[in-house]
């Protein structure tokens, strides 16, 4: 509806994690560097940690579109699974034979994958969202692909990437030996106030937004009061925010919009 009203190609603040419309604020950039660096230096683990809607999910398939093509990658998106489901899929996204339930063959069949991408120096990089869902036989298979190594190197790269509560299941006693064995954490932040300012216009560029609609001063204020500065929270938003403003006939969006469109979602009371 407003989409036509506003002459934009595409919604700009739909709520899927897609990678074109990652904004880069100072955190999300470090998090993106830190799990460069991980993958690159061939670290082992890596933990990213978020609140709700902080953007990991976007960060994580943007990481996967940019990442050089020596790094073979697998994405697992619903950990909630037995061990031997998760070997098995794993193979799958590597395209290896994943048939059977022999644990001991399907580690072998991953060792040996792993062996031939270390002999032409390819990294390999298991991505793992959604982490908090991990049980912990899973975290403690996940621990095992860890002793997938030769004398000089890790061959499976695993990056962690879930919400605060990974962090507090790692600190538990009994998986203190996986904890010991993340080299890279970063926890990711909500935006700041200038940020949020930034992070708007930049999801309307993307949509292809030619000066309308605008958010005023005051709109950004509310915006990012009312949110605290997690992404997800601005586009729910901000969407219902252009659909005030399609329906008011206005082009520039104020405090009252916003105002309308916080009361009709319910859930934004600051």
């Amino acid at each position: 509806m407003y989409r036509e009203y506003y002459g934009l190609r595409e919604s700009p603040f739909k709520i899927t994690p897609d990678p074109r419309y990652l904004f880069f604020s100072r955190k999300h950039r470090e998090a993106f560097d830190h799990i460069r660096y991980g993958i690159e230096h061939r670290s082992g683990f890596i933990q990213i940690t978020g609140e709700v809607g902080a953007g990991k999910s976007t960060l994580c398939r943007a990481i996967l579109q940019t990442i050089d093509d020596t790094v073979s990658t697998a994405l697992i998106l619903n950990p909630v699974m037995t061990p031997i489901q998760l070997l098995r899929s794993i193979l799958r996204e590597f395209e290896k034979p994943s048939r059977g339930n022999d644990r001991l063959k399907l580690i072998e069949t991953l060792n040996s994958f792993l062996l031939e991408k270390a002999s032409k120096n390819e990294t390999v990089a298991l991505f793992i969202d959604e982490a908090q869902d991990l049980s912990p036989d899973l975290l403690e298979q996940i621990r095992l692909f860890s002793n997938l190594e030769t004398d000089d190197q890790k061959l499976l790269q695993i990056v962690l990437i879930g919400q605060p509560e990974l962090r507090t299941t790692l600190a538990r006693r009994e998986l203190r030996q996986l904890s010991q064995r993340i080299t890279v954490r970063y926890h990711l932040g909500p935006l700041e106030a200038a940020e949020t300012e930034a992070y708007i216009h930049h999801r309307l560029g993307i949509a292809g937004a030619q000066g309308r609609p605008r958010f005023t001063p005051w709109a950004i204020r509310s915006i990012h009061r009312r949110t605290g500065g997690v992404p997800r929270l601005i586009n729910a938003l901000c969407d219902k925010a252009l659909l005030c403003g399609y329906v008011e006939d206005r082009d520039e969006l104020g405090w009252w919009q916003i105002r309308r469109a916080a009361r009709e979602l319910g859930s934004f009371h600051r």
